[in-house]
């Protein structure tokens, strides 16, 4: 089974597109992506990824349930995450394409395991901890939360995922140091679940028994129960959030003009 999902590229010539197969041992399900450049997260790519999961999802009526596996087909990353700029102009985006997808990944009915194969930066690096487990190429590529870099502050979704999956440390580190993640740093800090190529997958899922999850009925509902904190707050209104944050922004710079008030009266 192979089946190819197209969409457009932003701003290039090119269409990208999501392979569905299954992998040769019939072990799992495999979704490639490959978008060029470096697979941001454009609203295109979002809607894509997201419908090719409810294509995946409705072949279970007539065939097997799989563990899930999710890789890319650009050898130097496994997604560069969002285009701000294009996230930010497009309306609907937040709300429509990317938290939706986010959700996707974490109510999912069976086991999902990102096969990191290069650098998985901001959005990518979220989406990655929206699956259940994660494979790290050991020789090339980093997990990183560069938001801290670029000045750009957390939603509450995606702060959300990094603070109920991780242990605090590993949160500041993440998201209050950018650190730059190898693979062994990335299993150091339970960030990942082992180092890794796509030729491992099929190893770690025999070694965990994630096969067996797949096929329980409840396993969706068990982790739409896990991660019901997330979820809620995918569920929120981006506009909400964008008030939440202009307010903390304008409460700063009253904070800030009235110590400047002060000093100017010393």
């Amino acid at each position: 089974m192979q089946l190819p999902i197209v969409f457009p590229v932003h701003n290039a010539a090119s269409k990208g597109n999501i392979i569905l197969s299954k992998a040769d041992s019939g072990r799992y399900y495999l979704l490639t992506i490959n978008s060029p450049p470096d697979n941001r997260l454009t609203p295109e790519m979002c809607v894509t990824l997201a419908h090719a999961l409810d294509v995946l999802e409705d072949s279970f009526l007539s065939g097997e349930k799989l563990p899930l596996v999710t890789t890319s087909s650009i050898q130097k990353f496994y997604s560069n995450g969002l285009d701000l700029e294009l996230a930010r102009s497009t309306p609907g985006f937040w709300d429509n394409a990317l938290y939706p997808l986010f959700k996707r990944f974490l109510q999912y009915p069976t086991p999902c395991i990102a096969m990191i194969n290069g650098h998985a930066f901001a959005g990518g690096f979220m989406l990655s901890m929206c699956h259940d487990y994660r494979i790290m190429n050991p020789s090339r590529g980093f997990l990183c939360l560069n938001e801290l870099e670029f000045g750009a502050p957390l939603t509450s979704p995606m702060s959300a995922i990094f603070r109920f999956k991780l242990t605090p440390a590993a949160y500041q580190k993440c998201v209050l140091e950018a650190t730059r993640f190898t693979a062994d740093t990335a299993i150091a800090h339970n960030l990942v679940d082992a180092k890794g190529s796509l030729a491992d997958v099929d190893e770690f899922i025999k070694a965990r028994n994630i096969g067996m999850f797949a096929e329980s009925p409840a396993y969706g509902q068990l982790k739409s129960e896990m991660w019901r904190e997330i979820i809620n707050y995918c569920d929120t209104p981006f506009a909400e959030e964008e008030a939440r944050i202009e307010s903390n922004i304008h409460r700063e710079g009253e904070r800030k003009k009235a110590r400047a008030q002060i000093r100017a009266k010393m």
